[in-house]
């Protein structure tokens, strides 16, 4: 009995740990589409309308820097970045790990992708367009200076400065998000066709036929998809290093000390993979959790996102030893000066509090039991998102509120309209994040289906 047993244990489908509980092909549509044809639960409601208020106050002080200008903003002379910037760098490595999850592990068949690859790239677009929106009111009066950001044909024979890093970055995240959408839109039309033929109202019914752009499901019709998918992913990947790297030039290619130095795009792009997959993995606890999703959104799943965290943490630790020992090493005691003011200087509690969240709380994913309990991944994820904006802090202002005449130094600290907006545009992208979970298929009902057994005799494909 003993040999059959393992021969049984060896004869399992690999992808078992992908969709718990023996659900159904139907079992699997009814529990995605449940969230879309129920009236929202009183959670849902509570976290929107928190999500609209934090927008409102983001936008009240928004409309006030527009009408004031940026001087109601903590900045001075030297520290002309500050908050504005930091946002704008971490709301674009949030909506790195979108691409990563559905374009990369896609094309190397890595079928744990399937669950969570849908959420992914949803905040990836939401992140992106959070990014857009502060890169241009960072300016302040966003009507004149955003207007010469964009390379279109004019009379007056003007042009922007196609050698500044921040035109460059226009070109960078505009194609970025034009890919990720088309990308995440295309992925949805199978399923947004499956809840299709189920509405029961005929406005949705309508509204949905047209979103599903004709979709019926025949072979000839998958066969374009897949191609379609398969060439999306491959131009979706590039993007993930080149994004990233082409944020980092805003520092890299400057002659800062603190900004100077070659080591900016991979550890950028280590970092915003290591951001955006802790954001998806708070995201989704939260989601599995009020949404009943726990048989596609599994333990393996998270299980699988927290190793990646730990070892783009790593990276991360790597990168910041990297920068003190090259400072070092160097010979330039402006550089030396730079390191040494970040870790000792009036924002150490800064510093520290960057290495403690991005590099020490994640190696509690060594451990197992950390790994797969829901609380401690939760809680450390929210430190990965704290360490995270601590990081682009850290680089912005504590190379520049210390320059080469001490006479100039200055404290740089946020006002409250700086922090007002910062927590506006935290409303923003749970506003369209909560829009997409109660409108649209969260899980990816589709490609779920490709990792399942086949359904049980009798049950509907639907």
């Amino acid at each position: 009995m003993a040999t059959i047993a393992n021969t049984h244990e060896l004869m399992k489908p690999v992808d078992e740990a992908l969709v718990t509980g023996g659900r159904t092909f139907q079992e699997l549509t009814d529990d995605v589409a449940r969230p879309l044809e129920t009236f929202p639960t009183l959670r849902w409601w509570v976290c929107f309308i928190a999500a609209i208020c934090a927008f409102f106050i983001g936008a009240c002080c928004l409309l006030s820097t527009f009408q004031n200008g940026v001087g109601m903003w903590g900045l001075n002379q030297p520290v002309g970045w500050g908050n504005d910037v930091t946002t704008f760098v971490f709301w674009v490595g949030i909506g790195h790990a979108g691409t990563l999850i559905s374009a990369i592990l896609f094309l190397f068949r890595q079928k744990w992708r399937t669950g969570i690859n849908r959420s992914a790239e949803a905040m990836t677009i939401f992140a992106v367009m959070t990014a857009g929106l502060m890169i241009m009111s960072h300016t302040g009066r966003v009507w004149l200076a955003a207007f010469w950001l964009f390379p279109y044909p004019n009379q007056r024979g003007l042009w922007p400065n196609f050698r500044s890093p921040l035109e460059w970055d226009v070109f960078a995240v505009s194609t970025y998000f034009t890919i990720s959408v088309t990308f995440w839109y295309m992925g949805l039309i199978p399923d947004i066709a499956t809840i299709r033929d189920r509405a029961k109202n005929k406005i949705r019914k309508i509204a949905l036929t047209v979103a599903s752009l004709g979709w019926r499901g025949s072979n000839k019709q998958w066969h374009h998809y897949e191609a379609a998918y398969l060439i999306f992913a491959g131009l979706s990947t590039p993007l993930v290093l080149s994004v990233h790297s082409v944020v980092s030039f805003d520092f890299a290619v400057s002659q800062l000390p603190g900004w100077h130095t070659t080591i900016f795009p991979p550890y950028f792009v280590a970092g915003a993979i290591f951001s955006g997959f802790a954001m998806v993995l708070t995201l989704l606890v939260i989601a599995r959790e009020a949404f009943g999703l726990k048989h596609y959104i599994t333990m393996d799943h998270l299980e699988k996102m927290n190793k990646i965290i730990m070892t783009t943490g790593l990276l991360v630790g790597y990168s910041y030893a990297s920068e003190f020992f090259i400072a070092w090493y160097s010979g330039s005691v402006f550089e030396r000066f730079c390191f040494i003011n970040r870790a000792f200087g009036p924002y150490w509690w800064s510093y520290w509090t960057m290495v403690s969240c991005n590099v020490f709380i994640p190696q509690l994913f060594w451990f197992k039991r950390f790994r797969r309990s829901i609380p401690a991944m939760f809680i450390v994820s929210l430190f990965v998102n704290i360490g995270m904006y601590f990081e682009r802090f850290v680089i912005i202002v504590t190379s520049l509120h210390r320059d080469f005449l001490p006479s100039s130094w200055a404290i740089y600290i946020p006002t409250w309209v700086e922090w007002g907006i910062f927590f506006g545009f935290i409303g923003f992208f749970f506003i369209f994040f909560l829009l997409f979970i109660r409108f649209l298929p969260a899980i990816a009902i589709s490609e779920v289906r490709g990792v399942m057994d086949q359904p049980q005799k009798g049950a509907s494909n639907v």
